[in-house]
């Protein structure tokens, strides 16, 4: 579906005096407001294909109406995101659920929608219909080398679908591990996982990184082969210098300091991205900031000060992905949810006093520390990133564009009932 962009502009006609009430006051509050407004209209947020329908748990999947049939029909639901919020210009897919058949027309498709193919994913944490060995007790890390063979010819295909796309890296998350004490050897596992990821880390093209993800657990429940940042860091420090840490938020123990972590991975040049989502628990793949905003905000708050002490530009310099599982609700409502929380958290970022912060913890200030922090995270941001919107011909309130103009139901009269997105 392209959204007409006149149809946009009537919209915004109906919330525009409202809207520049609440510009007027952040911008007399602000006054870095025109830098963070031109910041937050270059940022971008890569939307995974595997996340436009609805998603599942253990126990089942309750699909939705009108989800995405096709590779093409995701791409015009991202094509719809970024139509609305201008935030959101690429999609990432994930091999072998959304196999490209003409890499040149879905390259073509994407441009149509101005949208570019960020990290493509590979899966090897389940077996695909018609593959010879089983994934049951591992991929890259197993002790059969028939099965890690299959493994890294798998993720050097998905690289060669990447190519043909103008992907330039690749996304290796791994469900190796054990779920019983002595069910592997743990030396004997690290190993053959590093030699399986050498072979693919030697297939990359010369302009393209690799990005080790981690998780604390599940599915396997004893040890994950990649169970956190320090072995990420491990792999990618023997791999070479296309090889990064891949930051998911959801892949923590609970009250991890996910701030630190990131501060450090940036530190070493060895932070590669970010899969954005939140959770109560464990992996929950909520809606970003639903549930920690303010941990959020102190994730971005390091990002931006690490970045900029490299000299990075935020845009390109690292990836930047939602990776998230929409059970009860619209999975395109929940996109854009997710596209604010982190626009408003970024737009914080930059809002922040970094020279009265960095004093402050020169002179062991700490309760000066605190309240910059805490004063600039409530500080309502919302109208900058509604104006950033609204400059690049976005909507000023995408959701109430979505539901006024009963988009879902446009999607359910164009694609049926019972129609169900591959992916989780």
């Amino acid at each position: 579906m392209l959204l007409n962009k006149q149809r946009i502009a009537d919209s915004n006609s109906t919330v525009l005096a409202q809207h520049q009430r609440r510009l007027a006051f952040a911008q007399q509050e602000i006054e870095s407001a025109e830098a963070i407004i031109k910041k937050l209209m270059a940022f971008q947020v890569a939307i995974p294909s595997w996340a436009l329908g609805t998603g599942g748990t253990r126990f089942g999947r309750f699909a939705g109406a009108g989800e995405p049939r096709s590779l093409e029909e995701k791409i015009e639901d991202v094509g719809l995101l970024h139509a609305l919020n201008n935030s959101s210009g690429a999609i990432s897919l994930h091999i072998p659920w959304d196999i490209p058949e003409n890499g040149a027309a879905i390259k073509a498709l994407a441009a149509q929608h101005g949208l570019l193919f960020d990290a493509v994913n590979s899966n090897t944490f389940q077996n695909q219909p018609g593959q010879k060995e089983s994934y049951k007790f591992g991929s890259l890390q197993h002790v059969d080398k028939a099965v890690r063979k299959q493994a890294i010819d798998h993720n050097i295909e998905v690289i060669k679908h990447g190519v043909n796309l103008g992907s330039q890296s690749l996304t290796v998350w791994l469900a190796d591990g054990s779920c019983f004490p002595g069910q592997l050897n743990f030396r004997r596992a690290f190993e053959n996982t590093l030699e399986s990821l050498h072979e693919i880390y030697a297939a990359l093209p010369a302009d393209w990184k690799m990005f080790v993800e981690y998780k604390a657990f599940e599915p396997n429940f004893y040890s994950m082969t990649v169970g956190d940042w320090g072995q990420s860091l491990l792999y990618a420090t023997k791999l070479g210098s296309k090889a990064y840490t891949l930051v998911d938020l959801g892949h923590h123990l609970p009250n991890a300091n996910i701030e630190q972590i990131v501060a450090l991975l940036l530190m070493e040049g060895k932070l590669g991205g970010f899969h954005f989502n939140d959770s109560k628990y464990g992996d929950d793949d909520l809606t970003v900031g639903s549930i920690k905003p303010y941990q959020l905000f102190l994730i971005f708050n390091e990002l931006v000060e690490g970045m900029d002490a490299k000299g990075m530009d935020h845009t390109t310099g690292l990836g930047w992905m939602i990776d998230a599982s929409h059970n009860v609700k619209d999975p395109l409502e929940d996109l854009l949810q997710s596209v604010e929380a982190i626009m408003i958290a970024y737009a914080h970022a930059l809002l922040a006093d970094r020279k009265k912060l960095n004093e402050a913890q020169l002179n062991n200030d700490v309760t000066a520390a605190q309240e910059i922090l805490q004063s600039t995270f409530r500080t309502d941001v919302r109208a900058l990133v509604a104006e950033a919107r609204l400059r690049a011909g976005a909507a000023i309130d995408p959701i109430g564009f979505y539901r006024s103009q009963k988009i879902r139901e446009q999607l359910i009269a164009d694609r049926g009932t019972g129609s169900v997105a591959t992916g989780l």
